[in-house]
């Protein structure tokens, strides 16, 4: 067994879901040997001086990210025009984003204010698996998108059959679902493991590569497994946008009017400019083999997954969208009309 960090790769079979199991076996650790009990966030050094402009910055768009997906949650409940599969699907989508982005930014707002954080061994791990569990999410409910778009635009006499309210509820369901079972397993696997040293992270938040490279245990079948499952998730869920986005090209290809056609590419692109940046992050930060490479600039590429495609997401889904615009047009209107 590979030993890292000069502690003889010890094994525990504590879980970050029983805190004080987690206690009992660290206080039993420190007898053979000192056990990390927290973890420092390094945040980012180098742009330490210009911490209040960088807070100001992300807190702006943070605060905007969260207002334009409360907006859809909010206009897609009280307009009735707005209640159909694509809109039932949207909110859901904004509900999910504004919990994977509240889950990392205000600890990032933190560290530009303060430099660094410290972080309880529990909470990192609890931070690691709830940001992987809405990220697996988010791109089940993107594939699930796609899937409605297709069925809209390509099978448009089939669709009202088959996306009805309870198969839309079930697909939104069973996204919460595995993004849960395939982020749940290597997460808990890992903290099982032993911590002796150093317990610097140098990320802005807990994530899987960078706390397994802290491991004094040997963490590479964990690695793998974190590989393959992130794999599944990315690469399954891009096959179904491309499937379904192909298709939707082609059936526009054959639009009669030019004008139709232009505005239906545009929409496209739009959505495809959002896609490329996720997936691309996203793969840039998980699908290696080898997690302890490249965690420096895992910083920079998870800062477009958390900060910029939020912010983007309900301009270019949604609020493009005129029925969307006419739903916020009428609720400011019976606003004004109560005043």
């Amino acid at each position: 067994m590979q030993d890292r960090g000069g502690c003889g790769g010890l094994e525990t079979h504590e879980s970050f879901l029983g805190i004080s199991g987690i206690e009992m076996l660290m206080t039993e650790k420190t007898r053979n040997g000192t056990a990390i009990q927290e973890f420092i966030l390094e945040g980012f050094p180098a742009a330490q001086h210009l911490g209040i402009l960088l807070f100001l910055v992300h807190l702006l768009a943070y605060v905007a990210s969260l207002m334009g997906n409360m907006l859809i949650i909010i206009i897609t409940c009280e307009d009735h025009r707005l209640q159909t599969p694509m809109y039932f699907f949207l909110s859901s989508f904004s509900f999910v984003e504004c919990c994977f982005i509240t889950t990392v930014i205000p600890q990032l707002l933190a560290i530009f204010l303060s430099g660094r954080q410290t972080i309880s061994f529990v909470a990192c791990f609890t931070q690691a698996f709830v940001f992987l569990f809405w990220g697996a999410t988010d791109f089940f409910l993107l594939a699930v998108l796609s899937v409605d778009r297709y069925l809209a635009i390509c099978k448009p006499l089939h669709y009202p059959t088959l996306m009805s309210p309870r198969m839309c509820f079930f697909l939104v369901t069973v996204c919460f679902v595995l993004g849960f079972l395939f982020m749940s397993i290597p997460v808990v696997m890992l903290s099982q493991s032993f911590y002796c040293g150093p317990n610097v992270i140098p990320h802005y938040f807990c994530d899987f590569g960078p706390l397994a490279n802290l491991s004094c245990s040997e963490t590479r079948s964990i690695e793998m497994l974190f590989f393959n499952l992130a794999l599944i998730v990315l690469f399954t869920t891009l096959l179904i946008a491309i499937f379904a986005y192909s298709n939707i090209v082609a059936t526009i290809v054959r639009l009669p009017s030019a004008r139709e056609r232009q505005k239906a590419f545009s929409t496209c692109s739009s959505h495809l400019i959002v896609l490329s940046l996720m997936y691309g992050s996203c793969v840039f930060i998980y699908v290696k083999p080898k997690q302890a490479s490249r965690l420096e600039s895992n910083r920079e590429a998870a800062l477009v997954n958390t900060v910029v495609t939020p912010l983007l997401n309900p301009v270019i889904y949604t609020l493009r969208n005129k029925q969307v615009h006419q739903a916020l047009r009428d609720a400011l209107s019976r606003v004004k009309l109560h005043r």
